[in-house]
């Protein structure tokens, strides 16, 4: 029997402790932090989602995934920074950081930032963990993955299926790991969930008539590692004008020891200099 099948499919409870949240993390691999998003914050940050779905010219949407009941209708958006301020505000939000720093350290790499939306009829994913592109063995979590719930996650609307404790397994699922117990990501909007690079998880099936469920989905790794997204290329350049020290180094601007231009970070300023 392997741990993941000892273990209960159960999430932790929503909290509002960060301490309880990093005990979470540590016991279960995966934390529910509530409220962190209210009112117009809220409301800002999934208005600007919905449209920065809504006016996407086709890129953020696919690869899809077809249900035998249902129509194709799961939705990516992709280079969230480039959308709207708000979701840099959210890359770098200090419980995010903090939840960052307990599980991987600093410094670290913001490697992706994107959108899904589940949409009636969206189909669930294969069981996957986030970091299983990275060669095994693994000394522990390479990554961290931070969900911020834009809609409300039920069982029925696409809620992320997730396998607590299987990053004790220390490895990526199998094709036999397939039938492992997974527990819906139940949290209502505004709610953070986290969850290490070792977790397995899947995609929910939205059974819904006329329910959207969108989620932000933020992966940030240790710094030996390439990021996903190129933000070299992509980014738009207004991003890195209003980009704050910690911004910049979690896209690998303002680097502590890596990617250096003549002995400086690329986007070196004079009032980020820190005395040797």
């Amino acid at each position: 029997m392997t741990l993941v099948e000892a273990a209960p499919a159960r999430l932790p409870a929503a909290t509002r402790d960060p301490q309880q949240a990093e005990r979470d993390l540590k016991q279960h691999g995966v934390c529910i932090v509530e409220g962190l998003l209210q009112g117009a914050d809220l409301q800002r940050a999934r208005d600007a989602l919905y449209h920065a779905a809504e006016t996407d010219p086709g890129r953020g949407k696919g690869p899809r995934i077809r249900l035998d009941y249902g129509p194709e209708s799961n939705q990516r958006v992709w280079n969230l920074l480039n959308r709207d301020r708000v979701f840099g505000d959210l890359a770098q939000h200090p419980l995010a950081m903090r939840l960052l720093r307990s599980v991987i350290g600093w410094p670290a790499l913001l490697s992706n930032i994107s959108a899904n939306i589940t949409e009636p009829g969206g189909g669930d994913s294969y069981v996957h963990c986030d970091q299983q592109y990275m060669p095994e063995p693994w000394s522990g979590p390479q990554g961290i993955n931070f969900v911020w719930c834009l809609d409300d996650f039920t069982p029925d609307n696409g809620a992320t299926m997730m396998a607590p404790g299987s990053h004790l397994e220390n490895r990526a699922p199998r094709p036999d790991d397939a039938a492992t117990a997974h527990a819906p990501l139940v949290a209502p909007a505004g709610s953070l969930c986290a969850f290490e690079g070792r977790v397995w998880h899947k995609t929910g099936v939205n059974i819904t008539a006329d329910e959207r469920r969108a989620g932000i989905f933020a992966w940030y790794t240790l710094p030996i590692y390439r990021q996903q997204e190129n933000w070299y290329l992509s980014l738009n350049p207004t991003v890195l004008q209003f980009a704050s020290p910690t911004l910049l180094e979690l896209l690998g601007y303002q680097t502590k020891g890596f990617g250096l231009v003549n002995g400086l970070p690329p986007l070196w300023r004079e009032e980020h200099a820190t005395p040797n």
